[in-house]
């Protein structure tokens, strides 16, 4: 039984008439068949977000109810999509509408003619179970798509087929229940895991201030929040092109049109500086502007981490970026105050803490329910106005989070890339982390780490002091802090990422960089001890040789480093009688 549309409130429908409508279901709106979703009842009506423009709508309109859930079609082909907010494929609808996306044009999400060739990894006869890898399909030169068991069904393999499928072609049967190489899942439930495990894995990104100072973990959360122009869409690019992860998935959550395009033109044409493949062979993007449906951004982000989930349960690490969540917590507002509710701190929800904290908990690195092991790494960005991280959609990230990327918009100014404050910004997995990085990279490496911040956090207090009495009146130890922590911040801090060498640091080259430049402080120390001044240092060749360390290529490193090694013992050598 069809219902009819009773009010109309921008993207707000309020419908009577339906047969026991039930939340979250999937209802085409009036005579253009508009997507929607039911999202609160109300005696006998319905309240229906919208995820188009609701322009032209009038009372009286018939809705119907899909009596589905908004869900995910996953499967073949995800990789190197572009979508909007509710994974309608946007070349496609370009292809069919031009342009300018038409009310009521749809697309499946999926290739539906698309064949697929799919090699099972089962036989017949074997018992599996929800989760379980029935084989594979190559979907890219990098990414092999994991088939698996739909959740639910479990029993004995009755046939299992090797050849070309599309995505709505059975490839065999679990029992009497037959097994495709696509599936649905709606986009608001988190995908079951078997448990989840610690965060012990650092996601290695490349960049020197995340993965010295403020590391995250492999399935952790981080929060970049960041006044205009202060690098977050940059950081967040560079996150997606150089970090250890094995699938990307870019949400674009209501940002401006010519930024999103930039990264819709920019991923295509970028290569994985691992394989050289096109980075777009591990990538998905999932577009909502600004000047797109406000309702969609509030489905988005549920749509891109229901993918990663999707990819997580192969066995993958994923890494979400959503950028940004303010854009999705003012859609949460707008239809806050659209359905009249009661609004909380600065008008958004009371609800909004719980759907941000609902959000980041999805991720996770996981023991998947086939026993092997995947993540999902989420990273928000976050545009508080003016920069002003003390309101509710900073407060409520942080409380949830537990990695601060502090963007300052005077690093940014000062040409400081990646401008993260490295006295604001924290990381809570420093400790989880310490043993990985005392195998991996160095049992060195938690002591260079705490002196390096010990320097920079003294050198903030020196430089307290230098505004009141001036440099010349500091003693030569301090001299030589500042002269230190200036190193750490121009030659390890500060990264292009525009130089081919420089935009990707190994762990390697990273304690050998360190290493070097806390070597030299100590050497410094001692010199001054012996009656060195600090202005005798200041132009010891050492120096300059750090300083260039950044642009040496990695195969190199162990021998630059040796050089330097040598100049820094020659600090010892320069005595009191030296001017």
């Amino acid at each position: 039984m069809e219902g009819r549309i009773y009010r109309v409130s921008g993207p707000v429908v309020i419908a009577e008439g339906l047969d026991r409508p039930r939340m979250y279901n999937v209802v085409k709106v009036g005579d253009s068949e508009l997507i929607g979703e039911i999202i609160k009842l109300d005696g006998g009506r319905a309240i229906i977000q919208v995820y188009e423009d609701t322009s032209g709508l009038r009372p009286g309109e018939h809705v119907s109810d899909t009596r589905q859930q908004l869900s995910a079609t996953l499967g073949p082909g995800l990789i190197g999509s572009i979508y909007d907010g509710i994974q309608r494929p946007l070349d496609k609808i370009k292809l069919a509408a031009g342009d300018f996306i038409a009310r009521g044009v749809n697309a499946d999400a999926l290739d539906a003619k698309k064949k697929w060739y799919f090699v099972p990894a089962l036989k017949k006869g074997a018992k599996v179970k929800s989760g379980d890898i029935l084989g594979y399909v190559a979907e890219t030169g990098l990414v092999k798509h994991m088939i698996t068991v739909p959740y639910g069904i479990a029993g004995a393999l009755a046939d299992l087929n090797e050849g070309e499928f599309t995505v709505s072609d059975a490839i065999g049967h679990v029992g009497s229940e037959a097994v495709y190489l696509a599936q649905k899942w709606p986009v608001r439930s988190p995908r079951p895991v078997s448990s989840k495990l610690r965060p012990e894995v650092p996601l290695i990104t490349g960049q020197r201030v995340i993965d010295t100072f403020f590391p995250v973990a492999q399935g952790g959360t981080a929060a970049v929040p960041g006044p205009f122009g202060s690098g977050k869409t940059v950081i967040q690019h560079q996150l997606a092109k150089w970090s250890d992860a094995d699938i990307v998935v870019f949400i674009g959550t209501g940002e401006r049109g010519n930024e999103m395009s930039e990264v819709l033109t920019e991923f295509p044409t970028l290569k994985d500086p691992k394989s050289g493949r096109p980075l777009m062979e591990r990538t998905v993007l999932i577009a909502n502007t600004s000047n797109m449906p406000v309702a969609a951004r509030e489905a988005s982000v549920y749509t891109g981490i229901t993918i990663a989930e999707y990819f997580r349960d192969m066995g993958y690490n994923v890494a979400l970026m959503a950028d940004s969540t303010s854009r999705w917590a003012e859609a949460l507002r707008e239809i806050s105050g659209r359905l009249e509710e009661m609004p909380g701190e600065e008008g958004y929800p009371a609800y909004l803490g719980r759907k941000i904290a609902e959000f980041y908990e999805r991720a996770g690195r996981c023991t998947l329910l086939n026993g092997n092991s995947g993540s999902v790494t989420v990273i928000g960005a976050v545009s508080p106005p003016g920069g002003d991280i003390s309101e509710p959609v900073s407060q409520n990230t942080l409380r949830v989070t537990r990695v601060f990327w502090a963007l300052d918009a005077a690093l940014a100014n000062a040409r400081h890339f990646p401008s993260i404050n490295w006295l604001n910004s924290y990381s809570l997995y420093i400790d989880d982390l310490t043993g990985w990085y005392a195998k991996n990279a160095s049992d060195e490496w938690h002591g260079l780490y705490a002196q390096a911040m010990s320097i920079l956090q003294n050198e903030a207090e020196i430089n307290e002091i230098v505004q009141l009495v001036g440099y010349d009146a500091l003693p030569e130890k301090d001299k030589v802090t500042l002269d230190i922590a200036k190193s750490i911040r121009e030659d390890y801090l500060q990264q292009s990422a525009f130089d081919e060498v420089d935009a990707f640091t190994t762990m390697h080259k990273q304690y050998l960089m360190l290493k070097a430049i806390l070597k030299l402080g100590d050497e410094e120390m001692r010199a001054i001890e012996r009656g060195v001044t600090a202005d005798q240092l200041s132009s010891i060749d050492a120096k300059q040789k750090i300083a260039r360390m950044k642009f040496t290529k990695e195969e190199e490193i162990d021998n630059y480093y040796s050089q330097v090694e040598k100049m820094i013992e020659q600090v010892g050598q320069i005595s009191t009688a030296q001017k």
